[in-house]
């Protein structure tokens, strides 16, 4: 876990993949961060640290965590009024011809998994996210995702059910198992927002790791 930013209200973490967001059975990166700020802080009780949002345990990327209560609610409050802007970066399987589009779906989540209902259903929910290629190839296509709604495994499944599911996601149908099982070609790589306190606008960047150039190389031999 790397530390990208801190100050009196707010930590910005960069998640490595394989490790969960929040759990009370492994470690999580928020456990590591109370740790951290334990000791960044010389705090003696319980330190104050929950996310923002989460990120899938075989997710990487920038994650948001707040360190008091009125810093938590105030960042919900922006979330809810739309004034985040995430951007996601994903390796996903198969050529993708157009350069840009839009992806709608209602969402239904069963057993830890989301399936593509219809705004029929009463338990799916409307997700919306606009991507555009950066690069392409026969085998795979390397796509920038601006994150519109926060469903759970949004942008797993609705590319999936495009058909071109993110590598390494055999959840939702990838063909090619990668050596790191844990991980998958998706991370969170940009992210916007408002300061909880002083209104200022944020934006921190996070660079994939370079298991994506190890990825892009299996993914070519694979197909």
């Amino acid at each position: 876990m790397d530390v990208l930013y801190f100050d009196n209200h707010i930590v910005v973490v960069k998640k490595p993949a394989g490790i969960p967001t929040q759990s009370t059975e492994e470690t999580s990166v928020e456990t590591e961060a109370r740790a951290w700020a334990k000791k960044q802080f010389e705090k003696k009780g319980d330190v104050f640290l929950h996310a923002l949002h989460r990120l899938d345990k075989p997710v990487s990327g920038i994650l948001l965590l707040a360190k008091t209560s009125k810093a938590l609610e105030r960042l919900h409050e922006a979330f809810r009024q739309k004034l985040m802007k995430k951007t996601y970066v994903a390796l996903v399987e198969g050529f993708i011809s157009e350069e840009s589009g839009v992806l709608e779906n209602y969402l239904t989540q069963i057993e830890y998994r989301s399936l593509v209902s219809n705004e029929q259903d009463p338990a799916a929910k409307f997700c919306r996210l606009s991507y555009k290629v950066l690069e392409r190839n026969s085998f795979s296509t390397l796509l920038e995702i601006d994150l519109e709604t926060g469903r759970y495994h949004q942008i797993r499944c609705q590319l999936a059910h495009k058909g071109h599911p993110v590598v390494g996601d055999l959840k939702y149908g990838a063909k090619y198992i990668p050596k790191k099982k844990a991980h998958i070609a998706l991370h969170h790589q940009k992210m916007e927002f408002p300061h909880p306190v002083t209104k200022e606008r944020l934006f921190f960047e996070a660079s994939p790791s370079k298991d994506w150039q190890e990825w892009v190389r299996e993914v070519s031999l694979f197909f």
